[in-house]
């Protein structure tokens, strides 16, 4: 006999929240396996696979998009990796731009907080007065 599971169940079995359960069914990535006899929604281990593959591809940097067609190319007939290769690379070099911006973030950090430890004693932010005009800057040029 499989197992069934309310919402609240598979949610907690995929260590997911029920919202996220919800919205995954709402765009078409996880489908209920009937209605009990209450029309409560109820899941089989099929949908906790399903999860468990979702989370999965999610954790190593695939878009929810991504996920649908790694699903629709897992249940199809053919032998999908040139397109699963495809994904893969559109993934890394999103990875690489993100660590790149990343970096460029880190050195402004550096760059601000060494600033802020020199200022310091002056009694005055560097970094504040230099975000405050900045800002004027910008709301001037809106003006």
């Amino acid at each position: 006999m499989s197992t069934h599971y309310t919402i609240g169940e598979l949610a907690q079995a995929a260590e997911v929240p029920t919202s996220t359960l919800r919205y995954y069914e709402r765009i078409g990535l996880v489908q209920p396996a009937g209605r009990s006899a209450g029309n409560y929604r109820y899941y089989n281990e099929d949908a906790l696979e399903q999860l468990r593959f979702i989370r999965s591809a999610q954790a190593i940097g695939f878009r929810l998009g991504d996920v649908q067609t790694l699903i629709d190319l897992r249940d199809g007939s053919t032998a999908p990796c040139q397109e699963v290769q495809e994904l893969i690379q559109e993934r890394l070099a999103d990875a690489s731009k993100r660590m790149k911006d990343l970096r460029r973030v880190q050195r402004v950090l550096k760059s601000s907080l060494e600033l802020c430890r020199k200022a310091e004693r002056t009694g005055r932010c560097e970094v504040l007065n230099s975000l405050t005009t900045k800002a004027s800057r910008r709301r001037k040029k809106k003006s």
